[in-house]
């Protein structure tokens, strides 16, 4: 640094001086001004100011000395405090940490006994330290489990000695505490059939319907070219009718809905009508190339589905009863049912498709090809306008519920086996579907989270064919292992008609074989 450098630092370092000597005498100025006032005043002496062996005069007591007289600090009011921050006034903290550390929540916190030899258990010392905190010597006193880690506010003051909440007394009365609450039980529904019916030389073809239970408790079943009549009521067994030719046989069956008459659907395409009561058949009507392996009652009309994949109208008042014809579908149509209003019919087929039609329509109004295979199953709901439900075949699997107003398929599950047909509960939120392979069980339903209430099993071969019976709660199921089993799957209305109904199958049914009852074997 040169010459001109040094210059320049004592320059700066004068002024600095300077203003650090005027920065003094002006803070000693404003000190002997302050001591004269006080002087004047005679509130304090200057000797006093420069004595720090005692307190000085007017200044707070210390802290000790007012906890010694018992003088109340004052506190903020917390009436208003933030509910999210928890209040330590209103909290004990070693009760807190007991609990933390106890045997219900952080057992990590816990000291292990093996590694400390001398020292107390675990659970003794949790005790020892509860009984010096709550006055107890167990942890889960009341005290114990109402006293809390956090608390956001301040306890309610104790009520008043010896009284009593009215409204607490009453709830106790009422509630049984040594109780829990039980679920509602499920409905039970047996696993055993009422009733075994040997039904011989039924045919084993899934796209034919042999079977219906008519209004007036009589169940028909068609065994090869013969059609018989079993009264649930009465256990009478009656043959109704039997094919001529040797290479005929019944294809279908559909009582009307009073269950005076009976439709009969043949091989050799004729659909024939019969009058149950005096066993006799009315008239004979064809109209289609192929058999008939369906049909549906609609007030007058008789809807049948063929093989040739045509759906024809009849009116049965009529000479001339062929009054319309559907096509919609490309192979044989093997499921046809009427909504119970009787304004849509639905039809299924051989070719995958589900065609829903309007009753003066002879182009179906929607055609839907969710399914993968045959769909023979098909039931509307009587609870619920507008519900159809539909099952697909062995490739299919899948039970599916649609919208008939729409066409959009609102619900549907995969039942893991050949879906062969559909009932309905009458007076619960229930369905049945039986199936073939593998397990040829019965399968109840609860819609519509389609949880499976039961399965019940017993036929060795695929359940092709089941009927309602008229009290709403017993099912008939038939299969191609020839035998007809009776079950009991829904909750029928309480009236005393049903449940004598009911009794009358198990009474009268004596009957163990539909053909022998006729002694046709």
């Amino acid at each position: 640094m040169g010459w001109q450098g040094f210059v320049l630092f004592s320059i700066r370092w004068c002024g600095l001086s300077e203003r650090l000597d005027f920065i003094v005498r002006s803070i000693g100025r404003i000190g002997r001004c302050i001591l004269v006032d006080m002087q004047v005043d005679g509130s304090m002496e200057v000797d006093d100011f420069n004595n720090f062996a005692g307190p000085l005069k007017g200044a707070p007591m210390p802290r000790f000395e007012r906890k010694a007289i018992g003088e109340t600090v004052s506190r903020p009011d917390r009436s208003k405090a933030d509910r999210f921050i928890p209040n330590r006034s209103a909290m004990d903290i070693d009760i807190s940490r007991m609990h933390m550390c106890s045997d219900r929540g952080d057992k990590e916190n816990l000291t292990d006994s093996s590694s400390e030899g001398s020292g107390p258990a675990p659970s003794a010392y949790q005790e020892a330290l509860a009984t010096s905190l709550l006055d107890r010597g167990e942890l889960s006193s009341t005290d114990g489990i109402s006293s809390k880690i956090l608390s956001f506010r301040n306890k309610p003051p104790p009520a008043k000695e010896g009284y009593v909440n009215s409204l607490r007394v009453l709830y106790s009365q009422t509630v049984n505490h040594s109780q829990k609450p039980r679920k509602r039980p499920s409905r039970y529904i047996s696993q055993a059939p009422e009733k075994i019916l040997d039904a011989p030389d039924i045919m084993d073809d899934y796209y034919l319907n042999l079977l219906d239970w008519s209004a007036s408790n009589v169940l028909a079943v068609a065994l090869a070219q013969t059609v018989y009549l079993w009264n649930a009521g009465t256990g009478a067994i009656e043959q109704l009718c039997q094919l001529e030719e040797a290479q005929d046989y019944v294809s279908s069956l559909s009582w009307t809905q009073d269950g005076s008459y009976l439709a009969v659907g043949t091989n050799s395409c004729k659909v024939e009508l019969w009058d149950v009561e005096r066993l006799r058949r009315v008239r004979s009507m064809q109209s289609q190339s192929a058999r008939i392996g369906s049909l549906a009652w609609n007030g007058p009309t008789l809807s049948s589905g063929s093989r040739d994949s045509t759906i024809h109208h009849h009116d049965v008042r009529n000479p001339q009863h062929h009054y319309a014809t559907l096509s919609g579908h490309q192979q044989e149509v093997c499921g046809l049912k009427w909504d119970p209003s009787g304004s849509q019919l639905a039809s299924g087929g051989n070719d995958n498709l589900l065609c829903i039609w309007d009753a003066d329509q002879t182009s179906p109004r929607y055609v839907l090809d969710h399914h993968t295979a045959a769909v023979k199953a098909l039931a509307w709901c009587p609870w619920q306008s507008g519900l159809l439900a539909s099952g697909g075949g062995t490739a299919d699997r899948c039970l599916r519920f649609w919208n008939s107003t729409t066409g959009a398929c609102v619900n549907s599950i995969d039942t893991k086996s050949q879906v062969c047909s559909i009932i309905w509960s009458r007076n619960d939120k229930e369905l049945l579907t039986s199936h073939g392979f593998s397990q040829n069980q019965l399968t109840v339903w609860k819609y519509p989270t389609l949880v499976q209430m039961a399965e019940l099993t017993g036929h060795t071969s695929r359940v092709l064919h089941t009927a309602l019976g008229p009290d709403g709660e017993t099912v008939v199921s038939g299969a191609a292992d020839e035998t007809l089993r009776f079950w009991k799957v829904f909750s029928p209305a309480e009236t005393k008609s049903k449940r004598h109904f009911a009794q009358e199958i198990h009474n009268n049914g004596s009957g163990s074989s539909i053909a022998r009852g006729v002694s046709i074997r």
